[in-house]
């Protein structure tokens, strides 16, 4: 049994430590969360115990859950007591602090995930496999759409990064898993349409990303932060020989129809319910890598990547010009 300690009692920790404490090869260590109220009740609600900080590298294993300026700090602490980290995405927000972090990890020679989820969901997974097989032929062009429910606070955009770094970094890393190949360009717009405040903290709430490889294969992501009928996730893939689709997921699969045509339910309302199964599996890939002996993936390598696309970005965006990568 991997022994896991979580850091971050907020509400991506919740999710892993209620999929830890039901995990048949892990064993929640403990919770460790400088609001001890939180740190305790989330502790009783997963039947293990609050613990401080120092404890929770003690275990075979960390789960950093608590806030972005914390991980690469609290990474270090894991590599200097060789412990495996599993760390959300972004493991911070400065390239220069990821590349000094990694440096730590590759000399402890520890393993290293990052918390890139989407790589895991059942119908993302199941395009990938599908598109590597050959179904479509040749890749050519990539639609990656992630558009969140409604806003979030001003305040949080202010310490978040900023849409491309906080919200569209996900889909910059699915862009990178699933063309094949690193891009060599990239374009980005941005606009604030959705709430006047996040303007005036400084960010876009709508944006559009075209990426482009070397042998010509395309990438168009966009993103808003809202979207009145729910989360909207999709990837389509269209090819020499044809198109692999991968759609919202809704409530039930329940169809009604009547003279006015055929409705269904909604897509499922955010990311902690479209994402459940998501959380699960990439779980599972970090406890059986480590029980291996091996490295899991996503690795810190791919975080810094997607990071340095959320960087070239921001920068596209605000000079409006393309970006050479690499």
């Amino acid at each position: 049994m991997l022994s896991i300690a979580v850091i971050g009692a907020g509400r991506i920790g919740r999710i892993h430590a209620g999929n830890i404490a039901a995990h048949p090869g892990a064993r929640l260590a403990g919770i460790a969360d400088p609001d001890a109220a939180a740190a305790g009740a989330l502790a009783a609600a997963c039947g293990t115990a609050a613990i401080g900080l120092d404890d929770a590298f003690a275990a075979d294993a960390v789960l950093i859950a608590s806030p972005t300026p914390t991980h690469a700090d609290y990474i270090e602490r894991a590599a200097a007591a060789r412990r495996a980290v599993f760390c959300e995405k972004p493991v911070d927000l400065s390239a220069a602090r990821v590349r000094a972090c990694l440096g730590a990890v590759e000399r402890a020679g520890i393993a290293l995930m990052v918390g890139f989820n989407r790589r895991f969901d059942p119908h993302f997974s199941a395009l990938k496999r599908r598109l590597e097989a050959g179904e479509i032929g040749r890749l050519e062009l990539l639609t990656i759409i992630s558009r969140d429910p409604s806003p979030p606070p001003p305040a949080y955009v202010a310490a978040s990064g900023g849409l491309f770094r906080d919200m569209m970094i996900h889909d910059l890393d699915m862009a990178r898993f699933l063309l094949g190949e690193e891009p060599v360009e990239l374009f980005a717009a941005g606009s604030c349409q959705v709430d006047p405040g996040i303007g005036a903290a400084g960010d876009v709430d709508t944006a559009t990303v075209t990426l482009k490889t070397a042998s010509g294969r395309l990438c168009v992501i966009t993103n808003s932060r809202r979207a009145t009928y729910g989360y909207d996730q999709r990837i389509e893939a269209h090819g020499a020989n044809g198109l692999l689709r991968a759609g919202n997921v809704t409530a039930t699969t329940v169809e009604f129809a009547d003279s006015r045509g055929f409705s269904t339910d909604p897509a499922l309302p955010f990311f902690l319910e479209r994402y459940a199964a998501a959380y699960r599996a990439e779980l599972d890939a970090f406890v059986a890598a480590v029980a291996s002996g091996g490295m899991p993936a996503p690795g810190g390598a791919d975080g810094l990547a997607a990071l340095l696309l959320a960087d070239a970005a921001s920068e596209s965006a605000r000079g409006g010009m393309a970006v050479r990568l690499g």
